[in-house]
């Protein structure tokens, strides 16, 4: 148990270590020498847990894959499971995202390697975003709540061009991807986005309604 143990924390270090390398230098720049010296375990030690660099890129990603799932599993949109105020849900999952990104350097990095271009991995977490960011919004126009003239798959556009920027921007500057960034846009944005009865009851912030990944 206790070699378990320690086994399953020097395999979590070298993730976060790979993450890091990943995040400060791209998937061909890092190195295992780089990744293994900043976890503090020989190279050796390294390749008892993981294979090769491509391999802990691929746990990387599949880290952020499991965190955007928690984001999003059970909301609209999913196993078809409607909220009642899509919109809202939709705002909160955004504080989530963003602060995930904002805090930590695993789901940060995978992001980044998914759309790495000198990787051809098969993982897509910002289509995954994308397509569930248009089902939540064709439920809200279900429900009544987007204004007037909104398509819903422009709202979509809107929305993920908008997450995703800030998702990009905040990989270099994590005010991009801060509470108060995120709220200024949901405060832009909700007046046009929400029918006149929905917008009252919307709270840019987010309401905090459930922990980050619960």
């Amino acid at each position: 148990m206790v070699k378990q143990e320690r086994a399953a924390r020097t395999r979590e270090t070298l993730l976060r270590s790979a993450a890091e390398v990943f995040a400060e230098e791209g998937f061909v720049t890092a190195s295992i020498a780089m990744i293994s010296k900043r976890a503090g375990v020989s190279a050796g030690g390294l390749h008892f847990h993981f294979e090769s660099k491509t391999a802990l890129a691929r746990a990387v990603e599949d880290r952020a894959v499991e965190a955007l799932r928690l984001i999003t599993v059970g909301r609209p949109g999913v196993e078809g499971e409607l909220d009642a105020n899509a919109l809202q849900v939709l705002v909160d999952s955004t504080h989530e995202l963003m602060a995930l990104l904002a805090g930590d350097v695993v789901v940060r990095a995978g992001f980044g390697l998914c759309a790495d271009a000198a990787r051809d991995s098969g993982v897509d977490l910002r289509r995954q975003w994308r397509v569930w960011v248009d089902e939540v919004l064709r439920a809200a126009a279900r429900e009544g709540a987007l204004a007037d003239g909104v398509p819903p798959q422009d709202a979509a556009s809107a929305v993920v061009a908008s997450t995703v920027g800030l998702e990009v921007l905040g990989a270099g500057d994590r005010d991009w991807v801060s509470r108060g960034t995120l709220t200024r846009f949901w405060t832009l944005m909700l007046p046009r986005l929400a029918a006149e009865g929905a917008l009252g009851g919307l709270v840019a912030e987010g309401t905090g309604r459930r922990p980050l990944g619960g």
